[in-house]
């Protein structure tokens, strides 16, 4: 799948994450898709972890998956950011 593709995706992934945590005023686009991909990986890690399958291409579960990964990087930064 082509790099434009995969941006796009975390874009999607980042801003649905955000919504969640209410971040979403609080960061750019950019950030939304940077959140995106490393929830992305973040997610396929962590359902590795419980026997799952990670990332499998360009569909509604990889969304999914990325959508969680992205609001666990969201809670862990919003815990960072606290400590500070």
């Amino acid at each position: 799948m082509g790099i434009i593709l995969w941006i796009i995706f975390g874009a999607i992934a980042g801003w649905i994450a955000s919504v969640i945590m209410k971040t979403d005023s609080n960061q750019g686009t950019m950030m939304d898709i940077f959140m995106g991909v490393v929830g992305a990986v973040v997610g396929g890690f962590l359902m590795g972890l419980v026997g799952q399958s990670g990332i499998t291409g360009f569909n509604l579960y990889s969304l999914f998956v990325a959508v969680i990964g992205a609001v666990v990087v969201i809670y862990f930064g919003r815990m960072i950011r606290q400590n500070r």
